[in-house]
């Protein structure tokens, strides 16, 4: 199974990512696709991913809360990553207005201006979209016929949305989210939803740990390791055979990330 949000560049890895990798190995991760959020980021990522050939990959982007850090939206960070063979898609890129980290009109720009490199690089995206969608559909739509590809990363939305980001033909990433008995719950249901050939699966480690893990682990790190229980959870909700959908999703995967 290809797990395809791990934050691996996080300072919570720090003491001890090459034991974090081997035990999602052991776990039966057969590949890793490392999240690049900023520019830094992103070059720590490919850096990381050179370490671990063939098996850990890359994203290079700047996710809406770094907005606020870009000057120049030509991205020449971004383009130059780009180029490197680890690198597999454009992102974390897309609006959060949640949070607002970063000022929503210059959130908007950095999105499009991804967008935009994508197209020209005939690369895919790996998108973020938490209480945006309305603004993150008008800015998406002006481009998704041109793109090789699009992932909405850690979809948590509700029916609507998810039928119109299906509608903007985006595959869709589930993680941890849907092990949770209370926030997750509607996830629980829409992922039925979702077809079977843009379903990929994901941990967003080290964050969104399953809440249904037993033993409960005494850190709250989320692992790639764990990406077995996130999909056996997935497989239970659509009522897939757990074999098939690990199947499905690593085929989905690969051939989006062309790895």
């Amino acid at each position: 199974m290809i797990d395809i949000g791990v934050n691996l560049t996080s300072s919570q890895f720090s003491a001890d990512r090459d034991d974090v990798v081997q035990r999602g190995k052991e776990a039966g991760v057969s590949a890793m696709i490392l999240t690049g959020t900023d520019i830094e980021s992103s070059t720590e990522a490919q850096a990381l991913a050179a370490l671990y050939p063939g098996y850990c990959f890359s994203t290079a982007g700047v996710h809406p809360h770094d907005a606020k850090t870009i000057d120049d939206l030509s991205l020449p960070q971004i383009r130059e990553l780009a180029a490197s063979p680890q690198v597999v898609a454009i992102g974390e890129c897309g609006l959060d207005f949640n949070r607002d980290f970063s000022p929503r009109p210059q959130q908007e720009a950095v999105f499009e201006a991804q967008l935009s490199l994508a197209v020209e690089l005939d690369m895919p995206v790996f998108l973020h979209c938490r209480d945006a969608h309305a603004r993150f559909s008008d800015i998406f739509r002006k481009y998704q016929d041109k793109l090789a590809g699009a992932v909405l990363h850690c979809f948590t939305g509700d029916k609507d949305a998810l039928t119109d980001c299906l509608d903007m033909g985006m595959s869709i990433g589930i993680t941890g989210w849907v092990c949770d008995e209370r926030r997750g719950a509607d996830l629980q249901k829409l992922v039925a939803y979702i077809p079977a050939d843009r379903l990929m699966i994901e941990t967003d480690a080290p964050y969104l740990i399953p809440r249904d893990l037993k033993p409960k682990p005494k850190s709250r790190r989320n692992e790639p390791c764990h990406l077995p229980h996130i999909a056996a959870r997935v497989a239970v909700c659509r009522g897939d055979d757990y074999e098939d959908l690990i199947t499905v999703t690593t085929q989905n995967s690969r051939r989006f990330f062309n790895i």
